[in-house]
């Protein structure tokens, strides 16, 4: 496994705004969807389990912060990964789920306090639990018909697995044949490998100058899911069974029983599962099972408890990937001292402040760690979000020896200083008030936990983002020059701002450095591009605004303030007059509709930025920028109403839907809430119209919306 030692600090989920929320869950979604992929397919993980489930979290966490901003791709709706090609397709006649995770004795807690809310059981009514040693393998489904096993089946998935029937017939842990079964069984458990053969296979593999595996884990993957059964057949495999897919008849009333069962038809099962009265008793067998773990001989980690009795586990039922009786209570990884030499500040894509802890490396949990994130201001002065202490309020230092942890988490973090050695000379860390990258104002907004730079477009760090946003789709749009294409003029330094764009043929069109003489562009690419950045010289003020990429001010509040101000002129000079955020300006300003006092500031202070006001003006310099139209109340039946498209528009783009209900006085919102007034739903509407009829919301179709506003 290769493990980055440097990484990106991400921002919180607490602090994000839209767009950045937006932003992560995209670039999650991928990642995510490549680590599935690595571990359950190629047998080959990219990131640690720790990690993934740390970004799985984190995803989980943006999409209940942000619901309607889950993706179709959504990573909490994945379950393992498709099978690898080369191996036959089996459909799992039961699905094949996954187990949510809980870390921490609390999440425990809440876990037993659900399933006793869902069940309407008092708190001491009994309810039993089996508590297990969660092994670190490969799940495996074992299908026997009559006695005879017939077919076994990868997860894949969780719906279709790869047959690894003749593999599986080659472990000696699996019968081949039950007697006393009943007529369908299909057993499922873990293939792992342990310890000692995991040493002595990798021995044998170095001494014929094979590749050798990185741990039991995928040792165990990678034997089972050999094309010729026989390599398999020499790998020292093993199987415990703890769990069913489909039966002809029960095995047992409960989840023990059902154990003790498929132990006597002949298939190993974990000697440490245990029924458990109470979740103290989970946490104390939990305890006693993580002492056990270095002596047991094979990788585990975590507890997997499931509520015993199967009655009640079929009330329970599922959620769309994991069932409601059973969680997985996943090993806290590895704490590690080490010096703080340093805290360096990065700044983000949007502005943000982030500290980062420069280590003495030190290794945790396998991995070599000589960075950790440091959050915000207040972490480090040993407050959280709410001002209450962290750490019992002791802050960090450079020059402390800390102590470093990673559970759960891909980026390692701070879990405790050694007052005892702080050196006499370490000093309170001031956090930094200006950018380091462009020297702008750096300024905390009430109620954000984090530090942001002002400088905008003239900020380094913050410059290929706002760059892309100035040629998105909803902004500039210009054919031609996407993300990809402005990352390299960017690093090329043919393009450093906004207003470079309108100069590029001036510059690039003709002489020793041509765009056509440029790997991928020829005459016509690079004609084509001139041309598109040509058409757009005239923009509407609303767009315009949008397109600079001022924080809090997204598409709908830019179209806003640019109808409140009619024109580009009046609305700078109403910026320059609101300076300082007083005075009749600023009033006026607050005084819009939809205009907060958060974003108004974010607003005004690109205008009092020096650097960034002039940015803006060589922009506009470039530009014929259009006078906002006003919007069409007299007669419109949608002025003063909250609209919200969702599907597919088939006879015009969902921007110019947008459009044709601002001009006619409407407001156009993103999501589908008690205060809408009206839905369009195209093809493929989904969640928002069934919400629409949930809440008694007019909903019309493409058609029905043109017929409203016809002749308007």
């Amino acid at each position: 496994m290769v493990v980055a030692t440097q990484q990106a600090i991400e921002i919180a989920v607490d602090a994000m705004s839209v767009d950045e929320a937006r932003a992560e869950l995209a670039r999650l979604a991928p990642l995510l969807a490549k680590a599935n992929t690595a571990y359950h397919t190629d047998d080959a993980p990219v990131i640690s389990d720790a990690e993934f489930d740390a970004l799985k979290r984190r995803n989980a966490a943006i999409e209940a912060r942000f619901p309607e901003l889950k993706r179709d791709d959504s990573p909490t709706e994945q379950i393992g990964a498709a099978p690898a090609e080369g191996f036959g397709k089996i459909t799992h006649a039961v699905r094949m789920l996954s187990l949510g995770n809980v870390f921490t004795d609390d999440d425990l807690y809440d876990f037993v306090r659900g399933v006793r809310k869902f069940l309407s059981l008092d708190e001491d009514a009994p309810l039993l639990f089996t508590a297990e040693p969660k092994i670190d393998g490969l799940s495996l489904s074992l299908r026997y018909e009559n006695g005879a096993l017939v077919q076994a089946a990868t997860r894949g998935d969780g719906g279709v697995g790869e047959n690894v029937t003749a593999n599986a017939r080659m472990i000696a842990d699996i019968p081949h044949s039950l007697t006393g079964a009943p007529d369908v069984l299909e057993v499922r458990g873990e293939v792992y490998m342990s310890h000692a053969d995991f040493a002595a296979l990798n021995a044998g593999q170095e001494a014929r100058g094979g590749k050798s595996f990185a741990n039991p884990r995928n040792a165990a993957a990678g034997s089972l899911r050999q094309l010729d059964a026989q390599i398999t057949r020499a790998r020292p495999l093993k199987f415990f069974a703890y769990a069913w897919g489909e039966i002809s008849a029960p095995l047992a009333k409960t989840q023990m029983g059902a154990i003790d069962r498929l132990d006597a038809l002949g298939f190993p099962t974990n000697p440490l599962t245990k029924v458990c009265e109470t979740a103290d008793a989970m946490l104390a067998h939990y305890a006693s099972i993580a002492e056990m773990r270095p002596e047991l001989g094979y990788d585990i980690d975590g507890v997997v408890y499931k509520v015993d009795d199967l009655a009640l586990q079929a009330r329970l039922g599922f959620r769309s990937t994991t069932p409601r009786w059973g969680i997985a209570h996943k090993f806290p990884a590895e704490l590690a001292w080490t010096r703080l030499e340093g805290i360096d500040i990065q700044v983000g894509r949007t502005g943000a402040l982030s500290p980062v802890a420069r280590l003495d490396p030190v290794t945790v949990g396998g991995v070599v760690v000589s960075n950790a994130t440091l959050h915000n201001e207040d972490y480090i002065a040993g407050l959280d979000a709410k001002g209450g202490e962290i750490r019992g309020g002791k802050d960090i230092r450079i020059g402390d020896l800390v102590q470093v942890y990673r559970a759960g988490d891909v980026i390692p973090k701070i879990a405790d200083v050694d007052l005892s050695k702080r050196p006499k000379s370490a000093k309170p860390y001031v956090f930094p008030s200006t950018c380091p990258e462009c020297g702008s104002e750096a300024i905390r907004e009430e109620g954000d936990a984090v530090r942001r730079c002002t400088g905008g477009i003239i900020c380094p760090a913050q410059a290929v983002e706002k760059l892309k946003h100035f040629v998105s789709r909803k902004a500039f749009d210009i054919d031609g020059l996407g993300a990809k294409q402005v990352e390299q003029f960017y690093e090329d330094g043919w393009i450093k701002t906004p207003a470079d764009i309108f100069t590029l043929e001036a510059r690039y069109g003709q002489g020793m450095q041509q765009l056509k003489n440029r790997e991928g562009w020829g005459d016509k690419s690079a004609k084509k591009l001139f041309d598109a950045i040509e058409s757009k010289r005239k923009i509407s003020l609303g767009r315009f605004l949008f397109s600079l990429g001022i924080r809090h001010v997204g598409e709908q509040v830019s179209n806003l303030i640019a109808r409140r101000y009619g024109s580009w002129a009046a609305l700078e000079t109403a910026m320059v007059g609101a300076a300082g955020c007083a005075g009749p300006d600023w009033e006026a300003l607050l005084n819009i509709d939809g205009v907060g006092e958060v974003m108004a500031r974010s607003l005004v202070m690109a205008f009092a930025q020096p650097q960034e006001r002039k940015s803006i003006e060589a922009l506009a310099a470039h530009l014929t920028i259009e006078d906002a139209e006003q919007p069409k109340t007299d007669g419109s039946p949608v002025a003063g109403k909250t609209v919200v498209f969702t599907g597919t528009l088939e006879k015009m783009s969902r921007a110019e839907a947008k459009a044709q209900a601002e001009r006619l006085g409407a407001k156009v919102s993103g999501s589908v809430s008690a205060k809408t007034d009206l839905l369009v739903a195209g093809p493929g509407a989904g969640s928002k119209a069934k919400k629409a009829v949930e809440l008694g919301i007019e909903t019309l179709d493409e058609d029905g919306w043109l017929d409203l506003i016809a002749g308007l």
